[in-house]
């Protein structure tokens, strides 16, 4: 990821409605949450929240589709684990964080070892 991807995504994750949403989405899972309900659970005005869902999906950290008459949105699970690493890969160093991916599951493990500690 450059550094440009990342600040528009740190910048559309920076307003709290935002960072709500996609807090809310990513608590989904994979398949997403209708618009109305987010906005009901957001109490949130279903205009306002639109707004900022289109910032979110023009940064690429949420995305949509339709099913019949409404849109769901979900979190870009994928986006998100690369600005997560983006940031990890430039905290500290490597003797610190390192990445790697667990040959069980596939998933990516983040490893901290005492990194960022609060007595240094």
């Amino acid at each position: 990821m450059d550094i440009n991807k990342a600040m528009n995504m740190f910048d559309s994750l920076s307003q709290e409605t935002r960072l709500r949403a996609f807090r809310t989405l990513v608590k989904a899972g994979p398949g997403g949450m209708a618009a109305g309900k987010l906005s009901e659970k957001l109490h949130t005005p279903h205009n306002t929240l639109s707004f900022h869902l289109t910032h979110l999906s023009n940064a690429g950290i949420v995305s949509s589709r339709k099913e019949g008459r409404s849109v769901i949105y979900s979190a870009n699970y994928e986006a998100t684990r690369d600005l997560i690493a983006f940031i990890v890969k430039d905290c500290c160093s490597g003797e610190f964080a390192t990445i790697r991916e667990d040959s069980k599951t596939g998933n990516s493990l983040i490893e901290l070892a005492g990194c960022c500690d609060p007595q240094i």
